[in-house]
């Protein structure tokens, strides 16, 4: 959709959102009504099925997405088929950032870790809403610095703490977006998110199990003592999530 039509699908969409209800996106729902009101003709529920793909690197971005339910992760690859997990978003943030910042791709691959559904909007309409709504500017910058904030602290965590400590703030972040004591995870998975080989994966929640904070069982890991879990961590769990609760304070809406 070109500037022109999507400028006109925003005209027609003023108004038409009264009475929707409010989503489980922090950033959604940290909107004005009269914002979210007027973008929300134009949002659409959609699943978010286990590996599915959002984006590909270098590929243009057609929708941006608001996790309600389950994680989106971003994954840097290298030439030889490596890949490294350097971001992730839940129903805290949302993915396709690069439109609000004036670009149309990204470099990194985005694809759903945990399934759930997502708020989705046209690149388009919600490039424009973003140009001529200043609540939902001042919200997407700030969710923009989160984010920055955690990209930074993960690449000091993934140089400086233990794959076990590493493990266990990965642990909590799904636990967060997931809603459930129970995660769907395989420890091959787990270690190309971190970067590691397996056998490191397979000692560090080894370990996790045999203090009682997580218990795994064919491709489910489940979380048994979210403290003592936070204790296992290193600090950067606490860190992202205080820079979150801090830029985008959870709470009803506006």
């Amino acid at each position: 959709m070109d500037g022109i039509h999507a400028s006109r699908a925003m005209d027609r969409l003023a108004g038409l959102g009264e009475g929707r209800p409010r989503e489980g996106n922090r950033l959604l729902r940290a909107l004005p009504t009269e914002e979210y009101e007027r973008l929300a003709p134009s949002m659409e529920t959609v699943p978010l099925p286990f590996k599915f793909t959002l984006y590909e690197a270098g590929a243009p971005i057609v929708h941006v997405y608001f996790p309600q339910a389950g994680m989106i992760s971003m994954i840097s690859e290298m030439k030889d088929g490596a890949a490294v997990e350097v971001g992730t978003v839940g129903n805290e943030g949302m993915a396709g950032l690069p439109i609000f910042l004036g670009a149309e791709t990204m470099p990194t691959r985005a694809f759903t870790q945990i399934p759930g559904e997502a708020t989705r909007i046209s690149a388009a309409i919600f490039a424009l809403a973003a140009d001529e709504m200043p609540s939902l500017q001042r919200v997407m910058r700030r969710y923009t610095q989160a984010l920055l904030n955690q990209i930074a602290q993960s690449a000091a965590c993934n140089r400086m703490h233990t794959i076990e400590e590493r493990c266990a703030r990965w642990l909590l972040m799904s636990h967060d977006r997931t809603g459930s004591d129970y995660i769907a995870l395989t420890q091959e998975f787990l270690a190309e998110m971190l970067g590691v080989r397996r056998a490191g994966v397979t000692v560090a929640a080894g370990k996790l199990q045999k203090a009682g904070l997580i218990a795994y069982r064919r491709g489910t890991v489940s979380v048994l003592d979210r403290e003592g879990l936070q204790a296992a961590s290193c600090e950067c769990y606490r860190i992202v999530r205080e820079e979150y609760d801090r830029l985008i304070p959870p709470g009803t809406p506006s």
